[in-house]
């Protein structure tokens, strides 16, 4: 039986593979949460969820460009209180599950966190970087914010806990230091940057609400120089997120310093399969370079 080279740990929790369904994408019901752990990903993160209700924004909301998505769904949720059947129905799934959550606030995020923590997750997201709503960037961009909100949760959870950062700021390994010194258990980069299209013919942006998040392919090198700057500011491990859609995107976040990798905008070029497609491939090539565990990939381009 050949063995798997993909086994690996983050937080102390098993992983069968490094992949993880990054938030927002699919992650809206159990259903599709499932069937994305079925397609071979090695965990799902949840839509982030809010305290109480939230519509999102207007349409068009979301653009596909030639290399990635905008888009400015504006974090629509059903709340907190109203997701115990999506929890429930969660303890059916045989890979590690990871909640995402926001606020507007560093006391929403503690409600939040709290009442999530009842369902059990593996880990707890915490979304501080969102750009496609008003008050999403607030605690991405401070360390002292940033800090803030980890501090706070951590107190009221004993979930490991992921701040979820932003490009969009002066010093991202700055903040993951903060969030780190604050407690943090481990890191997520990057959320999507600011982005917008405009119609030349309409005169006037598309998107409905202007401005949204910009995914996908054209953010990879800027994901990767920003992990490549936390994994040298922090001990904590990375889950590292941004323009993955093949084995040697994983490996290259990985040599940067990524404990784990997340799809997102790769879900919709490539479908769900993308995730067995890309666990063979980097299996096959692991095998190839005579590489016996993803621990060797991790930080590999800080090593002399």
């Amino acid at each position: 039986m050949k063995q798997n080279l993909l086994k690996t740990k983050f937080c102390r929790i098993d992983f069968s593979n490094p992949t993880v369904l990054a938030s927002g994408i699919l992650g809206t019901n159990s259903d599709l949460l499932q069937m994305i752990g079925k397609q071979g990903a090695g965990a799902v993160t949840t839509k982030s969820i809010g305290p109480k209700e939230r519509l999102g924004n207007k349409n068009p909301s979301v653009i596909v460009l030639e290399h990635g998505l905008i888009n400015s769904v504006g974090l629509p949720s059903a709340g907190i209180k109203e997701l115990k059947p999506e929890f429930e129905s969660l303890k059916k799934l045989s890979i590690p599950l990871i909640a995402s959550i926001y606020g507007s606030s560093a006391d929403d995020y503690v409600q939040v966190a709290k009442e999530v923590s009842k369902y059990n997750p593996d880990i707890i997201e915490l979304n501080i970087s969102c750009p496609n709503k008003k008050d999403g960037l607030i605690f991405g961009v401070s360390e002292e914010l940033a800090a803030k909100v980890v501090k706070k949760v951590k107190k009221a959870t004993k979930i490991p806990v992921m701040p979820k950062l932003t490009p969009n700021c002066t010093d991202i390994a700055g903040i993951a230091k903060a969030c780190e010194k604050a407690g943090a258990d481990a890191i997520c980069a990057i959320n999507t940057l600011k982005g917008m299209a405009i119609s030349i013919d309409a005169k006037r942006p598309i998107l409905a609400n202007k401005i949204g998040g910009l995914s996908g392919p054209a953010i990879k090198p800027l994901a990767v120089r920003c992990v490549y700057e936390i994994y040298e500011a922090v001990k904590i491990p990375i889950l590292g997120v941004g323009g993955i859609t093949d084995a040697e995107d994983a490996i290259e976040m990985m040599m940067a310093g990524a404990s784990l990798v997340g799809l997102g905008s790769a879900v919709y070029y490539g479908g769900p399969e993308v995730f067995s497609e890309l666990t063979k491939e980097l299996q096959r090539w692991m095998e190839k370079n005579k590489i016996k565990s993803i621990k060797e990939l991790v930080g590999k381009a800080h090593k002399k």
